[in-house]
């Protein structure tokens, strides 16, 4: 820690090295800990990316953007995104698990550390990454004799067999020695001690040096032979595996087809089957905890990359590597199809999360399926894309969708879903040609078959296009003629929803505010009846426009924070933005200058995250013009811009918090 905490703050990238189960990642999480707690607070952002998950590098520097919180909704490609937002911040960025991606880890940390002079890289990888300026800090295991017999000893008391006795200690010191003092190896030994003796267990560990490599391949004899703390590590994961039950190691093999975290009722449907039915998968599941082979996080789960490989090398050996692989896309796809069934509806806020939780999961069977099953591929990209644009995976959607699209052709259900989902993506990105385009091939395609909730959805794409373009009179044309062609004796669905929706804004927009307050108020309500919160979400914003220009500012700061909160629930962060001017603007207008301050800092927090070009739709320009000259006013120019730096720079959590609750007091002191 202490060559750690030296090399970061002289240098600007630092690798850490080291062979698996060393603690690599562990000794990165403490240092960000370290620098978050730290009084001087060099970093007034600190970050952490996995990048375990990945397979390849087309998604890495989204991965990374998604770690930063940022939800970029402009045609950049992510790492200029990336560099956009870091720009002069100071950053601290962790870049965990490179080693499988080391060419394209330091392509894209060599563009990072040019554009952004205060950026720190720290990142973890099996080998150094060949960066210029990299510092290199190998991590070697613990001494065998000392800190590892310490480590050990502290495990054995956790697991309720404490080392005492002199001839315990002697065999603790001789297991790590032979253990090599690698933490990941002592930390599977020393859950074994639920099951089995010290001297069972050393012996055990004596007994197991020479486990192949792999199942059912051998070292050969004339390979080097590796360094002992590969050996050490390798028998350790080998004798766990070997002292599991059958269904355990089945059941072991089954978990590496989760790309990141599970729980335990995917892992059911998924890894069910032979003699692991349902009840025995919970048993063994929870045996692995106990035995260290799966870590436990709350409800989640995951396995450590090199449980991880030595898992997959026995799925091989079982010949279920494709069969798992279909299974679990398969499953995907299924919850993928309930959320979008279930997304008008008081189900939708638990959709949104579930589906964030699912995120790694669907980019992997994303990635199985469009090599297998393309028109399944497609499914599932346009069933996850509204949720995902609404999160900020922007250019994961645009991304997959023009995959799934370019491996299929023909008419479908899914294809038309996919092109109206592309078209959404891409509007979202500043792209009103294809907003138009693909509203089109939309519409013609609900023509062909008759689909009204289709023609609903062509034309939200298209009145949207116009609306955030400045046409409201267009997109009111737009929203009209498509519920006036369905008739009014329906239920609510997700495209009746988004026009309805959609006519509000357009009559905000052009003016006539009764008509959008009255018809904002109705579809509110029918949300509320619901349970949904999307939706309801943006009619509090229009309320909250309506309010303000009708100067009833009490009532639009009131709508605003509703607004703000439902945003928060499911992650909508353009939402979260929009929001954060409407209230700054109330708090602005009804005499708060300093929560007004708050408030537009975080704004522009929100909005840089977001990168979007326009901020807010057109009728809100005046608006916020008016209360920030009224804030300055109040303030004087210096100390608006004390506070507008202070929330810009802020936790966005901790911004939030200051400007949406109307009791406690903001801190009002001037930054250093």
């Amino acid at each position: 820690m202490a060559q750690l905490t030296g090399a970061l703050g002289k240098q600007r990238l630092v690798t850490l090295v080291g062979g698996a189960g060393v603690g690599k990642s562990r000794l990165a999480l403490h240092a960000l800990h370290t620098q978050a707690a730290s009084p001087r607070q060099e970093y007034t952002n600190i970050y952490w990316a996995d990048l375990w998950p990945l397979r390849g590098d087309d998604l890495l520097a989204a991965t990374v953007a998604d770690a930063l919180g940022l939800s970029d909704h402009t045609p950049r490609i992510p790492l200029d995104a990336l560099c956009g937002w870091v720009a002069d911040r100071s950053v601290l960025l962790v870049l965990d698990s490179c080693e499988h991606l080391v060419p394209y880890c330091r392509h894209l940390i060599g563009e990072l550390l040019t554009a952004c002079p205060n950026l720190t890289v720290l990142t973890t990888s099996r080998e150094p990454l060949g960066a210029v300026r990299e510092t290199v800090l190998p991590v070697p295991p613990l001494a065998p004799a000392t800190e590892a017999v310490t480590l050990f000893r502290q495990r054995a008391e956790s697991v309720g067999r404490p080392v005492r006795e002199a001839r315990d200690r002697r065999l603790a010191a001789r297991l790590c020695a032979r253990l090599d003092g690698v933490p990941l190896a002592l930390e599977l030994a020393a859950a074994q001690l639920r099951h089995h003796t010290l001297a069972e267990t050393a012996d055990r560990i004596r007994s197991g040096l020479d486990l192949p490599d792999a199942p059912g391949h051998p070292r050969p004899c004339d390979s080097p032979r590796r360094p002992a703390r590969h050996s050490a590590l390798r028998t350790a994961v080998g004798w766990s595996h070997e002292l599991c039950r059958p269904t355990e190691r089945l059941l072991w093999a089954r978990l590496t087809v989760f790309p990141a975290s599970f729980d335990a009722d995917l892992a059911e449907q998924v890894c069910t089957g032979g003699p692991l039915n349902p009840r025995e998968l919970r048993t063994c599941l929870a045996a692995l905890v106990h035995k260290s082979v799966v870590m436990a996080e709350g409800d989640r789960f995951r396995l450590l990359d090199t449980i991880r490989e030595y898992g997959r090398m026995w799925l091989r050996e079982l010949g279920e590597t494709e069969h798992l692989a279909a299974r679990h896309a398969a499953a995907v796809l299924e919850l993928s199809r309930m959320a979008r069934t279930e997304w008008l509806g008081a189900r939708q806020q638990w959709w949104y999360g579930r589906l964030e939780q699912l995120y790694h999961d669907v980019r992997e069977a994303l990635r199985f399926l469009l090599d297998s099953d393309p028109a399944a591929a497609l499914e599932l990209a346009g069933n996850v894309a509204f949720f995902w644009v609404c999160c900020g995976h922007l250019y994961e959607t645009h991304h997959y969708l023009e995959l799934a699209l370019d491996c299929t052709d023909g008419s479908s259900e899914a294809r038309a879903q996919g092109i109206w989902s592309l078209g959404l993506a891409r509007l979202l990105q500043g792209d009103q040609e294809a907003g138009r385009t693909f509203a089109e091939l939309t519409r013609r395609s609900a023509i062909a078959a008759g689909d009204k909730e289709r023609l609903f959805q062509a034309a939200h794409l298209e009145g949207l296009t116009a609306l955030l373009f400045g046409r409201p009179l267009a997109a009111l044309a737009a929203a009209e003629t498509a519920l006036r062609d369905a008739g009014t004796c329906q239920e609510p669905t997700f495209g009746s929803t988004l026009c309805r929706l959609l006519r509000v804004c357009a009559l905000t927009a052009a003016g006539r505010l009764k008509e959008a307050r009255r018809d904002a108020e109705v579809l509110r309500q029918e949300c509320v009846r619901l349970g949904e919160l999307w939706t309801r979400s943006y009619t509090d914003y229009q309320l909250a426009l309506i309010a303000l220009l009708e100067n009833r500012v009490c009532a639009a700061g009131a709508h605003a924070r509703d607004m703000l909160r439902a945003k928060q629930r499911i992650r909508d962060r353009m939402g979260i933005a929009l929001g954060l001017e409407l209230l700054a603007t109330a708090w602005a207008l009804q005499g708060e200058p300093e929560r007004a301050a708050l408030a537009y800092g975080a704004g522009a927090q929100h909005w840089q995250m977001v990168g979007h070009p326009q901020r807010g739709t057109p009728e809100m320009a005046p608006l916020r013009e008016e209360g920030q000259a009224a804030a300055r006013a109040r303030l004087g120019d210096a100390g608006y811009e004390a506070l507008f730096h202070k929330a810009l720079h802020a936790d966005r959590d901790q911004a939030l918090a200051w400007v949406t609750d109307p009791d406690p007091d903001p801190p009002l002191e001037e930054p250093p």
